[in-house]
Parts: structure tokens; C-alpha cells; sequence
């Protein structure tokens, strides 16, 4: 390095919750560090707290499965049809080319696991995938 030339170094910051002796760190070290991790003017976004993590995982997350996962193309299609608004927006909105493609991948579905499907997955698919195509002819033919 050339002389006269000033070094820029860097800073290690120990953010774990115990110390070297194993016992929680103090909340005022901890406050202190919060402290000088944010610039002026700059806030960055505070991390999930303890408490909110705990209830994230306590939530019951429904099994994953075949019928489910049908259950839940089945739903994104009859978004897209209109049948109930956004949650976000609370507005109603029509895609029928959303929802002509979500027929289509349930179709995919259909094909790529004929003969690995029980009887009631099967008809359950079946059912499905005729109810959604006779609406969609139904809402192409109404234009």
C-alpha cells in the first residue's frame, strides 16, 4: 500500500445473545448496538421480534397434498372468473386468460399423473376440471 494514503478498515460487531461465558447478554449492550448500527437518517428495518417469530410457528399450516394443492389451482381459477375480490385491493377483478391457464395446467396435472391417482383424487380432478371448463365457455360465450 502506498504511503500516505489513509487505511479504511472495517468493524465486527458481535450481535449474539450470549456472551462468552454463555449468560444472555445484557439488553443495554443490546440497545446500544441497535443504536449504532442505524445512521442518520437511515432506519433499516427492524427484524421480527421474538414473540412474533414464536407465533409464526405456532400457527397451524395445513397439510400439503394432492387434493389441496388441486384445491388451491381450482381457487386461483375462480379468482381469476371474478367470484371474490382481492384481499389486498378488495376489488373484483375478471382474467379469463389467467384463469384459462390455470385450466390448463390443471389439465397437465391430469394427464401426467393418469394411472398414479387413487379413484377419489381421480374423479376429484375430474369434477373439477369439468367445472371449471363449462365456466370458462360459459364466460367466453357471455362476451
Amino acid at each position: 500500500m502506498e504511503e500516505g494514503k489513509d487505511e479504511k478498515g472495517f468493524v465486527i460487531k458481535d450481535k449474539r445473545r450470549f456472551d462468552e461465558s454463555g449468560t444472555v447478554r445484557d439488553e443495554a449492550d443490546k440497545k446500544d448496538e441497535k443504536r449504532t448500527e442505524q445512521t442518520a437518517g437511515e432506519q433499516k428495518q427492524q427484524p421480527f421480534s421474538e414473540e412474533a417469530i414464536n407465533d409464526q410457528q405456532n400457527e397451524q399450516i395445513p397439510e400439503i397434498n394432492f387434493v389441496s394443492f388441486v384445491y388451491s389451482l381450482a381457487t386461483t381459477a375462480f379468482y381469476h372468473f371474478g367470484d371474490f375480490p382481492d384481499p389486498v385491493t378488495k376489488k373484483t377483478l375478471r382474467n379469463l386468460p389467467a384463469a384459462k391457464q390455470t385450466i390448463d395446467i390443471l389439465n397437465i396435472l391430469k394427464n401426467k399423473t393418469a394411472g398414479n391417482l387413487e379413484q377419489t383424487e381421480k374423479q376429484m380432478l375430474d369434477d373439477i376440471l369439468y367445472e371449471l371448463q363449462m365456466r370458462y365457455v360459459k364466460e367466453t360465450s357471455a362476451k
